[in-house]
């Protein structure tokens, strides 16, 4: 099977030669700049390493580390593919804080930290994203015939998505209906919920009318497209109760899982941290197929039990390996133990993409990142 193949019949719960494995098919699923140039390096890889994502100092990972890994996706993100096909003659030489040499995009904009907006929500000032031109998706048409033609990786589609709760970056800012103020939405959700339901169907409205452009553009190029960086759980609980994710963001999400579905073959990819197993029905009836990063560090989040109750119903994308503590400060053989166990669950019966939990963070060993993915790759193929 190739990785194109082999992704497509994970998400349908086919029959597959073995589990698939991403390493950066989205930015919620990479590896730090720093951390992905000791792996080179312990790979044996001298090349410069790029900055895919300067907000997160994110690495581009590069084919010779895909294969070495046994990676399957590549990303399609309509805010990177721009900095994806210009010169490398052009990206400019930077030192991170840990000696890492790096290079950086030209239009790279390196964020210092982010805190809550401060004065009030102003509804009428959400204008989402809504109309792309013909040269931008002439350029974006042009990066995914170039994938696709030139590799076969199974390509993860994602931009303008929802963001309905404001607890993630991973999104553009103009589609964030909370205007950097989640605090205040929060309270809006119970207090003001005919503005709250306005204000997010204007954004899954604007969600579709680009999307619709950008299928026009590229067809079914890519298995699943991810329509929400959304938080929704804490390490022990959830944002909002379930009740009110239930009443008040539950029938967006489906109105815009429900367009995907009725006008192209794509599943829908959903990213939500947190303890969210509260919610995991909610989504499953909003119409989301796939969930990532699968947070098992946190409060009710057992592999088993989800794959037991949800499985079925839900393609679970993550949870291989914890990235708070087993793979920064567990040894290599601890690593491995853990991954194996998580592999052998959530493997089972299919649907399921081997991913470790979120970023790899700049401090975890080259060596514990090794261990991981061979141990992955080791236990697809069994």
């Amino acid at each position: 099977m190739t990785s194109r193949e082999r992704v497509l019949c994970a998400v349908n719960r086919q029959k597959v030669d073995r589990i698939p494995i991403d390493l950066g098919g989205m930015r919620a699923s990479g590896i730090s700049a720093g951390a992905y140039h000791r792996l080179k390096q312990q790979l044996g890889i001298q090349t410069p390493t790029r900055v895919a994502d300067a907000q997160f100092m994110l690495a581009e990972v590069e084919p010779a580390v895909l294969e070495r890994l046994h990676a399957d996706v590549l990303p399609l993100d309509w805010s990177m593919a721009s900095g994806a096909v210009q010169s490398g003659s052009n990206w400019t030489p930077r030192t991170l804080p840990d000696g890492t040499p790096v290079l950086l995009a030209p239009d790279a904009q390196v964020d210092g930290a982010v805190s809550e907006e401060q004065g009030r929500i102003d509804p009428a000032a959400f204008k989402p994203v809504a109309d792309l031109t013909d040269e931008q998706l002439k350029r974006f048409a042009q990066q995914a015939q170039h994938l696709r033609e030139t590799t076969n990786y199974a390509m993860l589609g994602w931009g303008f998505g929802v963001c309905f709760l404001g607890m993630s970056r991973i999104i553009n800012h103009d589609n964030d209906v909370t205007q950097g103020r989640p605090s205040e939405w929060m309270v809006m959700l119970s207090s003001e919920k005919a503005t709250c339901h306005e204000m997010m169907n204007r954004s899954v409205e604007a969600s579709i009318r680009c999307l619709s452009q950008v299928h026009q553009a590229i067809g079914d190029t890519c298995f699943a497209w991810g329509i929400a960086s959304d938080d929704s759980g804490t390490q022990r609980g959830e944002f909002v109760t379930p009740e009110l994710w239930a009443e008040m963001i539950l029938p967006h999400y489906r109105k815009l899982n429900d367009w995907i579905h009725q006008h192209t073959k794509m599943k829908t990819f959903f990213h939500s941290c947190g303890s969210v197993y509260n919610l995991i029905p909610h989504f499953i009836d909003a119409g989301i197929d796939i969930l990532n990063p699968v947070q098992i560090s946190a409060a009710q989040m057992d592999p088993a039990r989800l794959k037991r109750e949800f499985g079925d119903k839900l393609v679970f994308w993550g949870g291989g390996c914890d990235t708070q503590s087993v793979l920064p400060r567990g040894t290599p053989d601890e690593v491995r133990e853990h991954v194996r166990r998580n592999m052998q669950i959530f493997g089972l019966g299919g649907g399921y993409v081997f991913n470790q939990v979120h970023n790899i963070q700049a401090n975890v060993p080259a060596e514990n990142i090794h261990a991981m993915f061979d141990e992955a790759y080791q236990c697809a193929v069994r």
